[in-house]
């Protein structure tokens, strides 16, 4: 097989952005599988073909089901609510089908165990399966990850972590499925905390391991576009404190009322022979210290990330040519045909995903028992490894 034929399931934030990266991905990274655009699946009939011809794919179904029973679709690709991820999941996975699902991985634990299932089971058929933490992609983070792995910054000793947004510190701001525990599953915790999460234990290559938590939500009820008000049933902000199975000590804070910020995903990592730092706001950048250089001169040194060595960057444009935000999309592609190609697990995996999950699930237990320590429970057959 030299060609795979992508069947896509949403067209909105994440549709656009998962659109632009299967067109992409071709020209500038030549994997050993080339994706075909084969049919995108949407509700709205009229809307789902208009997205279709604007994003480029050939198509459209207004059922999900459709794709699978498609021959000339090999890889379903989730970019729905957290509420459809599971059923759509497992149905495509038993069907034989390759699935990207985006993240969080499901609105529970329970969901996203029976996702793990269905992986394991198509697995042992040779079909792959992978959830979109696109942000272990960013040249910078995947960077961190290897310096860390090193040993360049020593032992990891403490984490900080953030990721902060705005789009909700007005009370007037309108009412969203994201703010609907149903179709949510959480807020702030589950849509950019499930980031932080991730993106911590892959760089440090520690899993958390219990966590003790607060979650607020400031505006209770919120206009709806056509009228009237629907109430807000998931978190604004959570920040909670965590232990890794490492050793190291990590705070975690995510927040979409935190005026002023826009999209600031942060971390910075302390270990026993320097530090690493970096802003997704910043996204090119790596700030690296080192401990065992002279006092004198001693200092955060800034990382331009995008010379050819550095990982990614090379396939784009010459040194100092900037990437952005859509890259990393791409970047998440390239990495899952070639291990779809090459007939290897891509990470993070579905058994990754379920770990951020517990983690998702022991915060709100936290937070909802008053703050006490909650132990993660361990998932097996998850890993803190590499993106491939």
């Amino acid at each position: 097989m030299t060609t795979v034929g992508i069947g896509m399931v949403g067209h909105a934030f994440m549709g656009r952005a998962h659109s632009q990266a299967w067109r992409s991905v071709g020209p500038f990274f030549d994997p050993p599988l080339t994706p075909v655009m084969t049919a995108l699946a949407g509700r709205d009939a009229g809307r789902t073909a208009a997205a279709a011809r604007a994003l480029g794919w050939a198509s459209a179904e207004t059922d999900w089901k459709e794709l699978l029973r498609r021959d000339d679709v090999q890889l379903v690709d989730v970019c729905t609510p957290g509420d459809s991820h599971a059923e759509i999941a497992v149905a495509a996975l038993d069907a034989g089908k390759h699935v990207l699902c985006e993240k969080p991985l499901a609105n529970t634990v329970a969901e996203a165990e029976a996702m793990v299932a269905a992986a394991e089971r198509a697995r042992e058929r040779g079909v792959r399966s992978m959830v979109g933490f696109n942000y272990r992609r960013v040249p910078a983070v995947t960077l961190a990850r290897r310096l860390v792995a090193e040993g360049r910054i020593g032992t990891v000793r403490q984490i900080r972590a953030q990721y902060l947004q705005d789009w909700l510190s007005d009370p007037e701001s309108p009412h969203t499925w994201r703010l609907d525990r149903d179709r949510a599953g959480s807020g702030a915790l589950g849509d950019i905390g499930a980031h932080i999460i991730d993106t911590v234990q892959f760089v440090t290559g520690h899993a958390l391991a219990g966590v003790t938590a607060l979650t607020e939500t400031f505006t209770h009820e919120r206009p709806l576009p056509g009228g009237g008000t629907a109430p807000v049933t998931v978190d604004d902000a959570a920040l909670f404190l965590a232990r890794t199975g490492g050793g190291a000590l990590a705070t975690f804070e995510a927040t979409r009322v935190a005026s002023g910020r826009k999209n600031s995903l942060r971390f910075e990592v302390s270990g026993s022979a320097g530090a690493l730092s970096f802003d997704l706001e910043s996204l090119n950048e790596l700030w690296l210290y080192d401990a065992t250089e002279d006092a004198a001169t001693a200092g955060f040194r800034r990382i331009v990330v995008t010379e050819d060595v550095h990982p990614y960057a090379g396939r784009w444009w010459p040194p100092g040519h900037l990437l952005g935000y859509e890259h990393t999309f791409t970047h998440q592609m390239a990495d899952l045909l070639t291990a779809i190609a090459g007939g290897t697990d891509p990470r993070p995996s579905f058994a990754d995903g379920l770990r951020v999950q517990r983690v998702l699930a022991a915060v709100e237990r936290s937070a909802a028992g008053g703050g006490g320590w909650t132990p993660v429970e361990p998932t097996p057959g998850s890993t803190v490894e590499g993106n491939a």
